[in-house]
């Protein structure tokens, strides 16, 4: 089994624990690499409807910043280039063209999105620029045979939402005949993808419980009305894919309407801090959701040498930050796993290598990923994080409860 030692990422310079993976042989670099560089580009939305998603690149920044204090990889500094698109597709565009054309950057990790990944992927796939571990679930990610510079890294939204449809089925098998369904989605390839996956976790036989399909635009103020009409739809369960503002308005609205379905979040919004909190741990009391990291507002993990370090590093990287912010874990996880694979590059660092590690990693583990979740990837599986677990918000923290589901068992 393929380990990390967690304590690379925070006590020690990777250059001397990854020793055995440097190369020997004549160095290769590609654009954006030097004896003592390596750009990386990055978007995200800073500003506009979805800025909550900001903590992950500022969080991604102080990852780097670790990384380069403790000696870079293989003595390289990482030249993290983030820059603001506004989740404005057009500007993602502009944005990434100047990562790749006049940043020289190696490549691009973790752009944030899915409309704004799908605009710059045929463009970063023609260039042969890897788009690396972006942060979107859309099973369209993990398509090594038409696009094999792109590569995903959290679970794909379809098997998600496929696991709530079997939960939901599982959970009321014995009145079927009263069980009615709502969905609320974002307009958009990922809100199709969660939709899409529900529907087909339900199956042709059971699709006919669902009362109201919705959607919502991100730009929308408020999203109450699709609330009314999916709580007059009949529905007692809801299935919430909403961004983080708009999954907050959601349930608020749902507790104002004095409606009381059985709820289920998707995993992009289950940040305690930027979604419960504001929508009120009272009316968020119940929620089911899919994790696969550690929750930095769950006590059980206040031992572990992983989550001791993340906390370490929160201190010292981002003293402002909210831990209570699962962004802060998520990137600080996501990090790990491009560490990783820079640092298996050794001194081949060609986008065509950075590739090949991205696309053999074997049960790998990395800090604040979920007991039993390893990360796979092959030449022709480009989904690295394929297993999940349910968990339940308590009023507090969420609170795990049943097996570690994976894609092959949904």
């Amino acid at each position: 089994m393929s380990k990390i030692n967690r304590r690379t990422f925070a006590t020690a310079s990777a250059a001397l624990v990854f020793a055995p993976y440097i190369a020997r042989a004549d160095k290769k670099y590609d654009p954006g690499v030097t004896d003592k560089e390596i750009k990386l580009g990055h978007t995200n939305p800073y500003s506009g409807p979805l800025s909550a998603y900001g903590t992950i690149g500022k969080a991604i920044g102080a990852y780097w910043q670790m990384v380069n204090d403790k000696g870079g990889i293989n003595g390289r500094k990482v030249n993290f280039i983030t820059y603001d698109d506004g989740f404005v597709p057009s500007k993602t565009v502009e944005m990434v063209r100047k990562l790749v054309e006049a940043d020289g950057v190696f490549a691009i990790y973790q752009l944030l999105g899915t409309p704004t990944n799908t605009v710059v992927q045929k463009y970063l796939n023609q260039k042969k620029v890897p788009q690396l571990f972006v942060a979107t679930g859309a099973s369209k990610w993990g398509d090594p045979k038409h696009f094999p510079w792109t590569m995903g890294w959290q679970p794909d939204y379809a098997t998600e939402a496929a696991i709530y449809a079997k939960h939901v089925l599982a959970t009321h098998k014995d009145n079927l005949k009263d069980l009615r369904i709502g969905i609320l989605y974002q307009n958009d390839d990922s809100g199709k993808d969660y939709s899409g996956g529900f529907l087909n976790g339900l199956g042709k036989e059971h699709e006919h419980l669902v009362t109201a399909k919705v959607s919502y635009e991100v730009t929308d103020p408020t999203v109450d009305s699709q609330i009314i009409e999916i709580k007059n739809s009949g529905a007692n369960v809801f299935f919430n894919d909403g961004a983080p503002k708009a999954a907050a308005q959601a349930i608020r609205k749902v507790a104002d309407l004095g409606w009381k379905p059985v709820q289920y979040l998707a995993n992009v919004s289950a940040s305690v801090a930027a979604v419960l909190k504001p929508a009120g741990f009272d009316n968020s009391t119940g929620i089911i959701t899919a994790a696969y990291l550690k929750d930095a507002t769950d006590p059980q993990w206040a031992n572990d040498a992983d989550f001791k370090e993340w906390q370490a590093w929160m201190k010292k990287y981002l003293p402002d930050a909210n831990p209570a912010d699962s962004g802060n874990v998520y990137a600080y996880a996501v990090s790990a796993t491009m560490q990783d694979c820079l640092t298996r590059c050794g001194d081949n660092l060609t986008r065509a290598n950075l590739m090949k590690q991205a696309a053999s990693m074997h049960n790998l583990e990395v800090p604040l990923l979920l007991p039993g979740i390893k990360i796979n990837t092959s030449p022709t599986d480009f989904y690295p994080i394929q297993s999940v677990r349910l968990a339940r918000f308590d009023g507090a923290k969420w609170s795990l409860f049943g097996d570690v589901l994976s894609h092959e068992s949904s």
